[in-house]
């Protein structure tokens, strides 16, 4: 791995150094596992380089007279609110698009430069990217193993810039692998300064978002006499206010983020695999999630069901995402057989068409100015489609069963073979911008963009992060 260094210098007046100093020493009270700020300090101090060529020799400044009673005052942990972090499944938004503008879609022929690797396990959890930290999942077990009483999750915190581990948590999960590799389904949650998880049997975790540590476990199956569906639960955690939304009992239930406390809980029946979808209905806020065999409209903060329809699909394998705009509902499902758009009422939804075009099954869609971008289990092809009207406006095949987000305008596509495609958002015909082959084996989970870096996993474990930050493309 190269390093880049700007070569831009500057100077400083006591004051100024001094305040630098007092700010990297600040930021290592707050992360002392975080290198970068530790040789911040060093910078400023040992006539280091940091982001420039800064030359210190008029002041010999004591490290550790900084760092030590600014660590010993406990400052507070930072808490998540970067317009760049990727906190939690779908992005900040809670739809598949990333704000980020500053990346670059110009890349040498043989793709974006490599900044670290890492195996985290069998599995098909996404990442979460907050306080300069990756958070994955993965599981110990691999297919066709008999002794799944050995096999173990990971929750894994990497360090974004260089891919060092800071922290893991372990614990007893089996594989589950009937039909496929198996291994951890959802995505961690970071809220704040705390990072929530579920594994595929019910247990819930709050851990420390930056150590790690063990703040309250819950099994939601033990506790509350759930019923687990086939694959187990795959919704990952959803944070409304001081609640947790799961997609875990009949229609859901929510657990209190300060203890894990039952909030409320509609059913102990299956679940479907999708994971809550907020939305607004006369001032409150509500969800919207599958379960075994329906579609259910929920209020958050109580539990109220208020609208239920029947979504029958074979295997009660209904997963993706539902999209939610405009006092519309777009429902895709594959092996529900139909996509279809609905009027989202308080107590009821209305259907207004339905067809069988764009069928998600594992990746869920994006909505941008108008139109749905998706992967089609039918075709393996990527679809774009008029929402409102439900017209295909052009399909472009060779992504499988592969996954896609969005920044900037622009699609962040990987296919199921390890492709990473960058390509228009346009209804005007598919437009690719870039590609590069960044894995290999099966990949059904979707990449992320966030802080100029890519990250794109595979069923096995191997996690990638590529630059492709704008100072390499302006270095190029």
């Amino acid at each position: 791995m190269s390093k880049r260094e700007n070569t831009s210098s500057c100077s400083h007046q006591r004051p100024v150094l001094c305040g630098a100093v007092l700010f990297f020493a600040v930021l290592q009270a707050m992360m002392p596992n975080a290198t970068w700020a530790r040789e911040g300090v060093d910078a400023f101090t040992q006539n280091a380089k940091l982001g420039g060529a800064v030359n210190i020799i008029a002041h010999n400044i004591d490290r550790d007279a900084w760092v030590e009673p600014i660590r010993n005052a406990r400052i507070p942990a930072p808490t998540v609110g970067c317009v760049s972090d990727w906190p939690h499944w779908r992005g900040p938004g809670k739809n598949g698009i990333s704000s980020e503008t500053n990346w670059s879609r110009q890349w040498p022929a043989q793709g974006p430069e490599v900044l670290w690797r890492a195996s985290v396990g069998t599995g098909f959890s996404s990442v979460a990217v907050a306080l300069g930290r990756v958070y994955t999942m993965g599981n110990s077990g691999r297919k066709g193993a008999k002794d799944s009483d050995q096999d173990r999750d990971t929750v894994y915190c990497f360090a974004a810039d260089t891919g060092k581990i800071l922290w893991t948590h372990v614990y007893q999960s089996p594989i589950k692998s009937m039909g496929y590799e198996g291994g951890t389904s959802a995505t961690p949650t970071v809220h704040q300064d705390k990072v929530y998880t579920i594994s595929k049997i019910g247990q819930v975790f709050c851990l420390d978002a930056v150590t790690g540590k063990l703040i309250w476990e819950r099994d939601l199956v033990k506790e509350h006499d759930l019923k687990i569906a086939t694959w187990g639960f795959a919704g990952s955690v959803l944070v409304v206010d001081d609640l947790l939304i799961l997609n875990a009992g009949t229609h859901g239930l929510a657990l209190n983020k300060t203890d894990g406390a039952l909030a409320w809980l509609t059913g102990q029946e299956k679940a479907g695999y999708s994971t809550p979808v907020e939305y607004r209905s006369q001032g409150k806020t509500c969800v919207t999630l599958f379960g075994r065999d329906t579609l259910a409209g929920v209020r958050a903060h109580t539990g109220d069901v208020l609208w239920e329809i029947p979504w029958k699909a074979k295997h009660d394998e209904n997963i993706a995402d539902p999209i939610i705009h405009d006092g519309k509902m777009l429902v895709s499902s594959f092996l529900g057989g139909r996509c279809a758009l609905f009027d989202l009422g308080h107590d009821k939804v209305t259907e207004r068409w339905s067809h069988k075009d764009l069928l998600n099954w594992l990746s869920s869609s994006v909505l941008w100015q108008g139109h749905v971008y998706g992967m089609d289990a039918k075709t393996k092809a990527l679809h774009c489609m008029d929402f409102h009207a439900g017209k295909l406006a052009w399909t472009q095949p060779g992504f499988g069963l592969g996954q896609l987000m969005m920044a900037d305008g622009q699609l962040i596509a990987l296919s199921d073979k390890g492709r990473l495609v960058i390509a228009k958002a346009s209804p005007q015909g598919y437009q690719e911008l870039a590609s590069a082959q960044v894995l290999q084996g099966k990949c059904w989970t979707v990449p992320v963009l966030a802080h100029g870096r890519i990250y794109a996993r595979n069923a096995a474990g191997d996690l990638v992060c590529l630059d492709v930050s704008e100072t390499v493309s302006a270095s190029k």
